[in-house]
């Protein structure tokens, strides 16, 4: 299958590179120096089981070159989404499945508003990559999972196509009967880790063995969950007890990468992380004080550092 996977970092370089390994047809869009790299090197995944090396890797940082894919995976940053769902529509096209990869849980409204809900799988994955260097995508920790599934829970034949390649690649894939319900618990760990390690410039480690950060952690998910539940999604009754435990099972040195984007001065994702927490919190009429703290105090970096 022909895939094109828009954003080349820790979450489409890592997927798609798995991918392209397995034998699939996989052109990467990046741009600037790290597009440069893998164009002269190729893409290089660093991981604690030992690295791989995609080479040579199909690379483009201009979709007009490229026909429409069976599957585009959509994996840049929540505040490109508009822009870049724009930029690709040139090769979205009849037959072409829009997969989002992305944070967060406005990403599939967004592209549905674009090329239409009948285009769009919904996507939740979990990695803990970064862009190291140009052309290396670094992975802390083993894990890796993905969830994908159509929005009204069908087993399509795409949704199925795309499981089996996934699985012949050694991802770990599930498809899934409510994506939504994936996207949030996702999004319900993601929002507090993101605001949590970015903000003390702490990891894993140290934030959950001090009480009064541990504490915060959970206020966090709390909220979150019960934002969700007002918005009327199906989230388990133990969701944020289950997420707890997942986190004390993640490596001791693991921060968000919105942390690690804060650290290297660019923008970060907080609006639609822990920001549309707060945001849907208003709408519904749930309060999100602790979210809305962390907030408040990283906004001034939204942008970048602050110069």
């Amino acid at each position: 299958m022909r895939i094109v996977a828009f954003g080349a970092g820790g979450v489409g370089g890592y997927f798609g590179g798995r991918l392209a390994l397995s034998g699939e047809d996989v052109t990467f869009v990046a741009r600037g120096a790290h597009g440069d790299a893998i164009r002269e090197k190729g893409l290089r995944l660093a991981r604690p089981e030992g690295d791989l090396l995609i080479k040579p890797a199909q690379v483009t940082d201009d979709v007009t070159t490229l026909s429409p894919p069976d599957y585009l995976l959509f994996a840049v940053k929540l505040y490109d989404t508009e822009t870049v769902a724009e930029i690709c529509r040139p090769i979205v096209g009849p037959n072409t499945t829009v997969v989002s990869l992305q944070n967060g849980v406005e990403a599939v409204d967004i592209l549905n508003g674009v090329y239409g809900a009948d285009r769009v799988l919904g996507g939740m994955v979990g990695v803990a990559t970064y862009i190291s260097e140009p052309g290396v995508v670094t992975q802390t920790g083993k894990f890796h999972f993905m969830a994908i599934g159509e929005q009204d829970g069908s087993r399509s034949e795409r949704a199925v196509a795309l499981e089996q390649a996934c699985k012949k690649a050694g991802l770990n894939v599930k498809l899934s009967d409510d994506i939504e319900v994936d996207i949030w618990l996702k999004f319900i760990f993601l929002s507090a880790l993101s605001s949590m390690t970015a903000l003390t410039r702490l990891s894993n480690g140290p934030l959950r063995t001090t009480p009064e950060t541990r504490d915060l952690f959970r206020a966090c998910m709390e909220e979150a969950a019960a934002v969700g539940r007002a918005k009327g999604v199906n989230l388990p009754e133990d969701v944020v007890e289950d997420r707890m435990k997942m986190w004390d099972g993640m490596p001791a040195e693991m921060v968000a990468s919105m942390a690690h984007d804060l650290e290297a001065g660019k923008r970060i994702e907080m609006a639609r992380l822990g920001g549309a927490v707060v945001r849907l919190g208003v709408e519904t009429g749930i309060p999100t004080p602790t979210q809305a703290l962390l907030c408040a105090a990283l906004t001034p970096y939204l942008n970048g550092t602050p110069s």
